[in-house]
């Protein structure tokens, strides 16, 4: 008898990063939900984008830690568990700290990391009784070594590492990964609608000389995700191009 497939689910599915993960979980044999806000035409395209694969679509605010609640306990009733959480949703709202209202600087701390609290706060337990669960999360190369404009934006992201490290301590004996994902310039909706000569200006920054795929992240995270990989925790892998590296 077959195994039972994991449960997957993916915050900020229908972005341009998010797709690929969803894709790459499910081709993987996971059963996947992606989470996201119920933007008509995106989940539309959303749908193309996964037909014939076991991924589903919920809307949710990631930053209304009720309704995520009733998100996570929703899946595991539908579902039978939630194995897997990658919490890939994210947004901008780029300003210098001189300009920077409180507006945006909430609304960037309230999705990047508040969301990862609010599904992780409600998903890890029941991840710790079954023994077995992989947290992923999505930081970013900004949140590693600044940005201009981004304070809010490179806070929360980096934010988001001491999150990972500090959870995956309090989880590791319960069979229980969290690690985090930073990802260099990518070609999704956000950076390509850039003008041409900021793009050039990034690329040529970038040791391999290009920019990223989704597809790139998604592996690394299908990677992570993987029964396979559980002594493996705490951790930050930069998939970057070379564009930032540390030890």
């Amino acid at each position: 008898m077959a195994a039972t497939p994991r449960v997957a689910a993916v915050s900020g599915g229908i972005g341009g990063l998010g797709t690929a993960i969803c894709i790459a979980l499910a081709k993987a044999g996971r059963r996947v939900v992606a989470l996201d806000l119920d933007r008509q035409a995106a989940v539309a395209g959303f749908r193309r984008a996964v037909e014939g694969l076991d991924v589903g679509f919920q809307p949710l605010d990631v930053t209304d830690f009720d309704a995520c609640g009733a998100c996570v306990r929703g899946i595991q009733s539908d579902l039978g568990s939630l194995d897997i959480l990658v919490n890939a949703a994210g947004i901008t709202r780029d300003t210098t700290l001189r300009k920077m209202d409180k507006l945006q600087w909430d609304a960037v701390m309230g999705v990047n990391l508040d969301g990862v609290f609010n599904l992780s706060r409600h998903a890890v337990d029941a991840m710790m009784t079954a023994g077995f669960g992989r947290i992923v999360n999505i930081s970013s190369v900004n949140g590693q070594t600044g940005q201009f404009g981004q304070t809010n934006y490179s806070a929360s992201k980096a934010g988001m590492h001491g999150f990972t490290m500090a959870l995956a301590r309090e989880v590791a004996r319960k069979g229980v990964t969290v690690n985090s994902v930073s990802p260099g310039y990518c070609e999704t909706p956000l950076v390509l609608a850039m003008p041409e000569e900021t793009r050039a200006s990034i690329v040529q920054g970038v040791p391999v000389g290009r920019l990223g795929r989704p597809e790139e992240i998604a592996r690394v995270v299908e990677f992570l995700s993987a029964d396979e990989s559980g002594f493996i925790t705490g951790t930050n892998m930069a998939v970057n191009g070379g564009l930032f590296m540390s030890f």
